[in-house]
């Protein structure tokens, strides 16, 4: 039966169905039903198989298509495939070396800089030509090739030396004669940084500028000729020393930041009935940043030179100032040490630091030495005066006078003249002994005890002096004191009651 061809297959089939219907006829239904079942079954046993053996061989020619392809990117570059920046997409590499030769005798590289100027560098100017080799070919064999089917959606930018050779000090003399490497013409890159502008500080952009990182533009160049490119920007192949901080830096917007919360601060000065404010406008002027380091700081000099400025307005201490006596009078007094003066050191980190952070507050400045009074001659309500013409003392309490006497002052004649000036009482205190100088052998010119001692400059000071006979008048002028201010003893007393350390002392003519 081995040997019967197709027709005899195709008659001997139609009989077998024949008997089997037959045989269907004869036999019970639920008979019949169970063959049929069994007849569709083997039907479809076969049909399951002729369709797993169709699968088998498309998968099979698909296979060989697909590495049938692999073999041909072994020669021949892939889909989308570029090859500095040309096009080379399933062409040989017979087909890549005869376009390169052909762009090597008009080559030109295009130089486009960030002024929107170009140069060019002529091919033929530095004995440009094409190298056969093996490079193409490597380059078409190294690709992954059973991959290949990847190169339909993905695109392959191959930057590569493809066989090129040329005059390297001819290369060299060209480029140094380019203007865009003429040092005096270029022009330095600026950093971004903060700039005071209605009202705050904002960032000034960068610039780039013309100046040329040497080692980099070289570098630059002799890739762009290896690889046959035709245009080269300065600026997209980072040939420019650019800034180190733009307009994005985190330490430029950091810096703006910074001295913006310092134009919070408000500082307002009490002098009395007088107020000086260190607000936005003025803190501008002083904080300032680096621009090459980006970090954010006073002008130390100008914050000085404000604070020298309100020393030399408010101070009062060693001025002359004008005082109204008791009598009402008004008279200038020279000298002592009594009065304001402003601390500028302390000053100075006290008010960088209120700006830091942002205080609004009003204060006095810091004092080396204060008054009572901003007004007048600052010595307030409550002051002992002494009238050195006159020889008179006062003592003005709450603007009152609660206390007043002749007295007994410095001989002029002896060169003991009671100094006029402002001081304040250093202290007080009981049954004293006053000295005069030591002398060599141990002693001291005078020695007197007095009751009641009260200086206010050195040992100048406020005391009874039972041995003066009189007070007031020109007494003075043939038996005044060393320098201190006699008093009668009662008077003295009464003084001693009164006043306290740090109670202005006036002493006029």
């Amino acid at each position: 039966m081995a040997g019967k061809n197709k027709k005899t297959k195709k008659a001997d089939d139609r009989i077998e169905e024949a008997i089997i219907e037959l045989y269907d006829e004869n036999e019970p239904d639920e008979k019949k039903d169970q063959e049929k079942k069994k007849r569709r079954r083997g039907k479809k046993g076969g049909a399951g198989r002729k369709i797993l053996l169709s699968l088998g061989v498309v998968t099979a020619l698909l296979a060989a298509a697909y590495f049938g392809m692999a073999m041909f990117f072994n020669s021949h570059f892939m889909f989308d495939t570029q090859i500095n920046g040309v096009d080379f997409s399933l062409k040989d590499v017979s087909e890549v070396e005869s376009y390169l030769k052909k762009q090597v005798a008009d080559y030109t590289l295009t130089l486009e800089e960030s002024d929107g100027s170009r140069e060019i560098i002529k091919g033929s100017d530095i004995d440009i030509e094409f190298t056969t080799g093996e490079r193409i070919k490597q380059l078409a064999e190294g690709q992954q090739k059973l991959f290949w089917i990847k190169s339909l959606w993905e695109p392959s930018e191959i930057e590569a030396k493809v066989g090129v050779k040329y005059n390297a000090e001819k290369l060299n003399a060209v480029i140094d004669g380019l203007k865009c490497m003429d040092e005096e013409k270029q022009k330095a890159s600026k950093n971004a940084y903060p700039a005071f502008k209605d009202g705050k500080f904002e960032v000034v952009p960068e610039v780039i500028g013309t100046k040329i990182d040497g080692d980099k533009f070289r570098s630059m160049v002799s890739k762009m000729i290896d690889g046959f490119q035709n245009h080269a920007n300065l600026r997209e192949e980072d040939c420019y020393i650019l800034p180190k901080y733009t307009s994005e830096s985190k330490e430029v917007l950091e810096a703006a930041e910074k001295m913006n919360s310092y134009l919070g601060a408000k500082i307002t000065y009490d002098f009395g009935s007088e107020t000086e404010t260190v607000d936005s406008a003025v803190i501008s002027e002083w904080v300032k940043v680096n621009k090459k380091k980006m970090k954010v700081s006073f002008n130390k000099d100008d914050v000085k030179e404000y604070i020298k400025k309100l020393a030399d307005k408010y101070d009062t201490k060693y001025k002359a100032k004008q005082f109204t006596t008791a009598d009402g009078d008004t008279v200038k007094v020279e000298g002592g040490s009594y009065g304001w003066l402003i601390n500028q050191d302390a000053e100075y980190e006290q008010l960088i630091k209120d700006i830091k952070t942002a205080q609004v507050v009003t204060r006095e400045p810091k004092y080396t030495s204060k008054a009572a009074s901003h007004q007048g001659a600052g010595v307030g309500s409550t002051y002992a005066e002494v009238d050195l013409t006159d020889q008179h003392m006062y003592f003005i309490k709450g603007g009152k006078v609660v206390l007043e006497t002749d007295v007994v002052t410095g001989n002029p004649n002896k060169g003991n003249a009671t100094p006029q000036g402002i001081y304040t009482l250093s202290y007080k205190t009981r049954n004293a002994t006053l000295r005069g100088e030591k002398k060599a052998n141990g002693e001291y010119s005078y020695e007197t005890p007095v009751k009641y001692w009260m200086p206010f400059n050195g040992g100048i000071g406020f005391h009874d002096a039972t041995w003066q006979p009189t007070f007031g008048g020109d007494w003075y002028k043939g038996h005044g004191s060393h320098g201190c201010v006699n008093m009668p003893e009662e008077k003295a007393a009464k003084l001693y009651e009164l006043i306290g350390a740090g109670i202005p002392v006036v002493c006029h003519y």
